[in-house]
């Protein structure tokens, strides 16, 4: 058996990814990819050992834009690039860098601000290949991740995901990756329902594993990636999925334990389930309808946007000062 929980969970054929802004700390858990958000990004942005990412940002966006507002979302975007260029440093894989929550409902800007992401990387030596682009599961961003994948031959990682609705009209759009979010979805049902959950019982458990199974059963490639973790029994009630992004703090945990980590998620086994096939290709209402029948979804997916975007705001309104 191998040494701790950690690399039992790897040896499930589980893609362990790290969910952190802080690259530094990356290493030891020897992840293959990393993810990153704006809340990410703004929490290691205040600490004083990443001031040269920064700097880095201020300086390329210094002789740009007419105003101190332009430049700073010039640099913003630099220092998501400067970000993920250091943490491409460290894991072999793709690097998630997310588009800007506030362009959630508009296909046409979300498309353009990936194309200046991905040639922002460009500019760093780095191939689209290695990025994920990462958009919420709205209508809108779920059609621009399918116009950039198949126009763009950009990689796509769907967030904010939280309901059936959202993970089949993903895969039907042929986006690289989704991240159903795991915790928030927890929290949805503790605080509306007051009971406690198993990791088995786990209603983000429960709704990731019934995506997967779905996703095996009638071959979809998308990536299934696990995110937004509680706890550790949550993620190894999830061994097994194709991937699960994780927090330094649980992967510490789980690097430090030594627990059986059997698996739970299996593709042959899903491709025998009686499950039956939806669709909601070109059908913007059917969706819509959809995702308002799950209360949970459309409340944590508003929240998620809204938080997001008053981070990214944050950041702006941090660096906007630096000029």
């Amino acid at each position: 058996m191998s040494s701790n929980s950690l690399e039992q969970l790897k040896a499930t054929g589980t893609v362990i990814v790290t969910d952190t802004g802080e690259f530094e700390q990356i290493a030891k858990y020897t992840p293959q990819d990393a993810t990153t958000n704006p809340s990410l990004i703004l929490a290691a942005a205040k600490k004083p050992e990443y001031a040269k990412v920064i700097d880095v940002a201020i300086d390329y966006a210094k002789d740009k834009g007419s105003s101190p507002k332009e430049k700073a979302q010039i640099a913003l975007d630099r220092l998501l690039i400067e970000f993920g260029k250091n943490i491409l440093e460290i894991v072999p894989g793709r690097v998630s860098t997310e588009v800007d929550a506030r362009l959630s409902f508009d296909k046409e800007a979300t498309i353009k601000k990936a194309l200046e992401l991905i040639e922002l990387y460009k500019t760093q030596g780095i191939d689209k290949d290695r990025i994920l682009i990462k958009i919420a599961s709205t209508w809108e961003g779920i059609q621009a991740a399918r116009e950039l994948e198949a126009k763009h031959g950009i990689h796509c990682n769907l967030t904010l995901l939280f309901s059936f609705a959202q993970a089949v009209a993903c895969a039907e759009a042929g986006v690289t990756l989704i991240s159903p979010f795991v915790g928030r979805i927890l929290d949805w049902y503790k605080a509306s329902t007051g009971e406690t959950y198993t990791a088995e019982t786990d209603p983000g458990v429960v709704s990731v594993k019934g995506i997967y199974n779905y996703y095996k059963k009638f071959g979809y490639k998308t990536i299934v990636m696990g995110a937004s973790f509680r706890n550790t029994g949550e993620i190894k009630a999830l061994a097994g999925c194709d991937f699960l992004t994780v927090a330094p703090k649980l992967l510490e945990e789980l690097y430090n334990s030594t627990e059986a980590v059997p698996k739970q998620l299996d593709a042959a086994a899903a491709k025998s389930q009686d499950i039956e096939k939806v669709t909601f290709v070109d059908d913007e209402a059917a969706f819509r309808f959809a995702l308002n029948e799950d209360a949970m979804a459309t409340e944590k997916l508003s929240q998620g946007i809204r938080a997001f975007g008053k981070d990214a705001v944050t950041l702006l309104e941090q660096l906007e000062k630096r000029f």
